[in-house]
Order: structure tokens, then sequence, then C-alpha cells
């Protein structure tokens, strides 16, 4: 899928590609219920662990939580739901409007999902695990994209701010996240799940590609 920059940019009218536009208003939805309903949208939605850490088969699982978590922000911090939504629009704009809304959609869900399993196996793996949310193995499934089809185009880092190819990017940040996952230097944050939205993004990917 290493295809080259296509002529249609986003213009005034597209800044917000339709598919984009709609989980944005998702995830602002679902964070607005969560503050007025903590518990119950922690409860239901959010990726509950299927293993706990005595070694016992948990109720609280639900298998539409694989969907739903991605929807989920920590209320604890807004910039948890405005990092994940900046870096779906700067990336995705581009992701959807080569591949469609339709597959743009299809590929998003299967990163969230793919993330979720991820989660899931590393908890089981671990003993036990912890409640999930976010839209980061999505996020990091759009970026992965990004890089496949793009892979010459310079992106500019926040720090240190320098220009870097995007294929370099990728594959930096998917190392990173490999190296945190199994350090456990970056604590409470999900970075096995991250890798899990590359890691299926990247199945699909070639699935495609193929077909």
């Amino acid at each position: 899928m290493n295809q080259p920059i296509y002529s249609r940019r986003p213009t005034n009218n597209s800044a917000i590609p339709d598919t984009i536009f709609i989980i944005l208003i998702a995830n602002g939805l679902l964070f607005s219920l969560q503050q007025f309903a903590p518990r119950l949208t922690f409860e239901f939605l959010a990726l509950q662990p299927i293993v706990s850490p005595s070694g016992y088969i948990t109720p609280s699982f639900i298998p539409w939580q694989l969907i739903t978590y991605g929807f989920l922000h920590s209320t604890n911090s807004l910039m948890h739901i405005i990092f994940n939504m900046l870096m779906l629009w700067m990336f995705g704009r581009d992701i959807e409007m080569l591949m469609g809304p339709r597959r743009f959609l299809i590929y998003y869900i299967t990163c969230i999902v793919g993330a979720g399993i991820i989660q899931l196996l590393v908890g089981v793996l671990q003993g036990g695990g912890v409640p999930t949310v976010g839209a980061s193995g999505g996020v990091f499934g759009i970026l992965l994209a990004y890089g496949m089809a793009f892979p010459e185009r310079r992106i500019m880092l926040i720090f240190p701010p320098i220009p870097m190819k995007a294929k370099y990017f990728v594959a930096l940040l998917g190392l990173l996240e490999f190296y945190l996952g199994f350090s456990g230097v970056n604590n409470g944050v999900a970075n096995f799940a991250h890798l899990g939205g590359m890691l299926f993004g990247y199945w699909l990917m070639r699935f495609w590609k193929k077909d």
C-alpha cells in the first residue's frame, strides 16, 4: 500500500472527514456520560480483565467491551482524550481519504478490538489485569497505517523538534512501546494494547493489499 500522495487534500470543507467526525462525536458523548454516570460506564463499557489477580475467571468481562472501551477515556485528566482525538484527527484524515469512510471505520474498529485482545492476553499471562479505557489502540493503528501508506512523508516531532520520515517515526514508536511494555517503566499505561493496535492494523493492511 505504498502509494503516492493523492491529489485531493483536506480543505476547509473536509478538514474533518465523515467517519472521523462521527468517532470524535462518539468519544465526546461517552466522555460526557462518564462525568454523570462514572460507575455505570466503567463497569459495563470499560474493558474488564478476564482473570483476577488471584487467578479466577471474572464475571465482569462482557464481549462488547472490546469495542466500547475504545470510546472511553480517563476522567482524571482531559489530556487523555484530547491527545488521542488530536492524533486521530491529524493522522487519520489522510488515511480515511485513502481508504474511504467504510473501510476506514472497519480498520479503526479492528485496531481497537485487536488492542483489547492483546491487553486481555497480557493480563492473563501476568496473572490478572486491570480495567482499560482509551482510543490509543485505534490511534496507534492509524499511525501504523500512516507510516505504511506515506513512508517518505516527513513528520515534525514535538520533542525533540526535528523532522523524521513517517516510516522511521512509526518504527521508533513501536520499539519504544515494546521497551516500555517489557520494562514496566511506564506503569499504568497499556503499552501492549498500543502494540496490539499496530499489529492488527498491519495484518489488515497486508490482507487488503493482497486482496
